[in-house]
């Protein structure tokens, strides 16, 4: 063992009338693993979220969604969807109609954004039919033949977990669907409405979702707002998420002019540039508590230099250099540091795998999720114990330095 490393350890040992010292310094290990382990676990939660998000979205969002511009849908719309389907990076293609409605039943409504679709072609590019939890998405299926006189009566509908808890409406009940594009009367504008069937529940665990959509036929969603044989988007699945706009605008000039493209990352740039911002500013938050740490370090090596003022001075004496001393106490603060580093690095790992691992309930409605995610990252960790570690070895030069600077004649002139 190198002299510098074996007199750093011996004086990380304090003798019972240097308690005051062991103390500062067990304090300063203590600081640097709350410090490593707040990081680790709030960076967990951050990265957590973000993951949770993109995933929750991307199942329930098409990547790109193609839409006319300035019209109210797409006219003979069968052969632009096999074409576009066929584009190079398009994986699968589906079309639908959206519209804003108040579903209610009874005295209790809510708003919604329904969508009509074709539920074989839908769930090639979202996942929030397969999300079904109570009741079922079948009957979304187009009749083949002679529909029923109850189904012609009542259609089905499938609606978002907590939209269905807001109007209290079950699987099984009749619901009223009112559109607001009604039709020209001689007494005014007269609202479209419909009764409907709940046939199913959905629950993605996405608040927007769940408290705000509903699906239909796509035929029934064209009888509700008067538009036969009308679609208002095509939705793609792409081969790469992230090359989704290159792939939208390969898709936009396929279909030619008055069609316009968005895709998942412009719809919700803003959500993942506040958790970017968020998670830079939960590093630095946190990070305070490791520089509290490092200032205990610098606490402790000063205390401890004092302290070893004679023993330094007979060192001195026997010919050790200045840069010997200067190393002793950068490897004390060094040790000091790494203990605590690795301390909080395994007690934040263990805390984000409980975390994972026993789901902690959210408020859906605030944080767009139902439960706190955890999603621990290897190069987090690396981050973290490289921040931790410099931080504390800048404590050490103050102290370093001063040991460093004593003069053996001054030191023992009274002894």
């Amino acid at each position: 063992m190198r002299f510098e490393l074996y007199i750093a350890m011996r004086y990380l040992r304090a003798k019972r009338r240097q308690a005051v010292v062991g103390l500062v310094t067990l304090i300063s290990v203590t600081g640097v693993a709350a410090g490593v382990a707040a990081l680790v676990v709030a960076l967990a939660i951050t990265n957590g979220m973000r993951r949770d998000l993109q995933d929750r979205l991307l199942g329930s969002t098409a990547h790109v969604e193609l839409m006319r511009v300035e019209s109210d849908g797409m006219r003979d719309w069968r052969p632009l969807l096999a074409r576009l389907g066929a584009l190079p990076h398009v994986t699968a293609a589906a079309p639908g109609m959206y519209g804003q409605v108040l579903v209610s039943r009874g005295p209790r409504a809510g708003f919604a954004l329904i969508k009509g679709v074709i539920p074989a072609r839908e769930r090639t590019v979202s996942d929030l039919l397969g999300m079904v939890t109570s009741g079922s998405a079948a009957d979304l299926e187009p009749v083949v033949g002679q529909a029923s006189a109850a189904d012609l009566a009542l259609p089905p509908l499938v609606l978002g977990k907590d939209l269905a808890e807001t109007i209290g409406a079950t699987v099984g009940d009749s619901v009223l669907v009112t559109s607001p594009q009604g039709e020209l009367t001689p007494l005014g504008l007269t609202p479209q409405y419909r009764r409907f069937r709940v046939a199913g529940i959905f629950h993605s665990g996405f608040y927007q979702y769940d408290a705000a959509m509903a699906f239909l036929r796509l035929s029934d969603a064209q009888r509700l707002f008067s538009e036969p044989d009308l679609i208002s988007v095509i939705s793609f699945k792409v081969d790469d998420l992230y090359q989704a706009a290159a792939v939208g605008k390969q898709i936009e000039a396929a279909a030619g002019k008055g069609f316009q493209t968005t895709n998942w990352m412009e719809a919700n740039r803003e959500l993942f540039r506040a958790l970017a911002l968020e998670k830079v500013v939960t590093f630095i938050i946190i990070g305070l508590i490791v520089l509290v740490a490092a200032l205990n370090i610098l606490i402790a090596l000063t205390m401890m230099v004092m302290e070893k003022t004679r023993d330094i001075a007979v060192l001195m004496s026997f010919g050790v250099l200045p840069g010997q001393v200067r190393r002793i106490f950068l490897l004390q603060g060094l040790l000091i540091s790494v203990l605590g580093t690795a301390a909080g690095l395994v007690v934040g790992y263990l805390a984000s795998w409980a975390g994972a691992h026993y789901h902690f309930p959210l408020s859906a409605e605030i944080y767009s999720i139902d439960t706190l995610p955890f999603a621990p990252d290897w190069k987090d960790g690396l981050l973290v114990a490289a921040v931790s570690i410099g931080v504390s070895l800048l404590a050490t030069l103050y102290p370093s330095s001063t040991a460093a600077r004593i003069l053996p004649a001054e030191a023992l002139r009274y002894e």
